[in-house]
């Protein structure tokens, strides 16, 4: 049997998904292939437990030559729009799994409401629970790192501003300037940003004043993602990158919005609980919640 699991949107959201995959993988015979945005194909055909990965396009053409490349005999998906499930719909997967969300769940002949909106749970595990509809022996553990590498622990902090993507909660620029400074004295700092980056960039380039690294070379994801895996560390907003230090099982110290639906609540990496240091960021925060978070960090580097 072939499943299809789709997660066409941001990075962090494809890789909320990838428990599905790794599960079915782990407890079923069935080839798993995963549909994934432009941005994410080349890190899931780096994953062990997914067989085959289509690029999702807004062209319907080529979408429907690739579902019937693969006949997928089950889709299950994450997240649906209106394109999607006609595609999906239009191939003729037998089954074809979602939310019942949307105006696009009409494509979708099994629907589960789920309420995300309530964050009763995260997101990983709100995708966990479409399996259920699929087969309801599968149990929802699975072995972490989801992505294992042979790269080795070395002594240095990655501090990664943001401010590009849609995270509701973040500390000042100025504030990440002086975890980092204390930082420095006791491990090597990294700095790292994205394509969307180019404002916080310019301004830690002209406000640092003690030794770090500032990188945004990286040539792919992949190899972001291995660069994520190497630090003792990954200090950020929630982020696409965040994800990605989760998927590696890489610890995390992560800044979410005060609000329910961004929050850590729905929004938490896939990683070991232990591996989270998870901080909802008030939106006027003042001194003394900056503190905490420094002291924090002064704990996980000791």
């Amino acid at each position: 049997m072939t499943i299809l699991i789709t997660r066409h949107d941001k990075i962090g959201d494809f890789i909320t998904a990838l428990p599905m995959c790794k599960v079915l993988k782990e407890q079923t015979n069935h080839k798993i292939v995963m549909m994934v945005s432009k941005v994410n194909v080349q890190l899931a055909k780096k994953l062990d437990f997914i067989d085959d990965v289509i690029e999702y396009r807004d062209d319907t053409f080529h979408i429907l030559k690739e579902l019937n490349r693969i006949k997928a005999d089950v889709s299950i998906s994450g997240y649906i729009d209106f394109h999607l499930g006609f595609c999906l719909f239009s191939a003729r997967i037998k089954t074809r799994i979602s939310p019942a969300t949307k105006i696009a769940q009409i494509f979708f002949n099994k629907t589960i409401k789920q309420r995300r909106s309530m964050v009763e749970k995260t997101e990983w595990q709100y995708n966990l629970d479409l399996l259920k509809e699929f087969d309801s022996s599968l149990t929802f553990d699975f072995k972490r790192p989801l992505l294992e590498v042979d790269n080795k622990k070395e002594n240095f902090i990655i501090f990664h501003t943001g401010f590009g993507g849609s995270s509701d909660g973040n500390l000042k620029l100025d504030d990440y300037l002086k975890l980092a400074k204390k930082s420095s004295k006791y491990t090597k700092v990294v700095f790292t940003f994205g394509p969307d980056d180019m404002k916080s960039k310019q301004f830690i380039k002209e406000n640092i004043d003690f030794e770090a690294d500032i990188r945004d070379d990286f040539k792919s994801l992949w190899d972001f993602t291995l660069f994520i895996s190497t630090s003792n560390l990954f200090v950020s907003t929630s982020t696409g990158p965040m994800h990605l230090a989760g998927l590696t099982n890489t610890k995390t110290l992560s800044f979410f919005g005060e609000n329910l639906f961004a929050s850590s609540k729905r929004w938490a990496t896939i990683s070991d609980k232990e591996m989270q240091f998870n901080y909802e960021v008030p939106k006027d925060y003042g001194e003394e919640f900056y503190i905490k978070i420094e002291n924090k960090l002064m704990d996980i580097i000791s």
